[in-house]
């Protein structure tokens, strides 16, 4: 009876985790409705590659930093300066509340991922899309995505 009772919570588990990731092609599909391909000469690749090293396509993710701030949703936007999760001093630059960016619609998150690019510094705001995005081949992340 135990067995069956833990087998039954570890697959709730397991479903209420996969709830929030998403696909790389449904992923593609909505950053494309939404108008990034091409926003500020950024590709839908870049935009794809993006999620994927920040996130690994998790829309629930949070991340806790050093300095006490937090990275939230689908881009790892940072509670310090472009959403108040009111845990600590926010800039709020994206006048959002950080926990809107974790909606699986992503439609705050993606206004918010826009206003960051189109200040200075574009997507080289985040290290993770330096480190691994930027400068590289990136056609494959929309490879067999139907976007039409």
């Amino acid at each position: 009876m135990t067995r069956v009772l833990f087998l039954s919570l570890f697959s709730c588990l397991v479903v209420i985790h996969q709830a929030s990731l998403i696909s790389r092609c449904d992923l593609a599909k909505v950053l494309h409705q939404e108008d990034l391909d091409g926003f500020e000469g950024y590709s839908l690749s870049d935009w794809v590659c993006l999620a994927f090293v920040e996130s690994n396509f998790n829309i629930s993710k949070v991340t806790e930093n050093a300095d006490g701030s937090f990275d939230y949703g689908i881009f790892q936007i940072n509670s310090h300066y472009w959403c108040n999760d009111y845990l600590s001093h926010s800039e709020n630059t994206c006048h959002v509340e950080c926990r809107e960016l974790l909606n699986p619609s992503l439609l705050a998150a993606i206004h918010c991922a826009k206003k960051i690019v189109s200040r200075a510094g574009g997507m080289h705001n985040w290290a993770e899309w330096m480190m691994h995005c930027a400068g590289r081949p990136l056609s494959y992340w929309i490879t067999g995505c139907h976007l039409g």
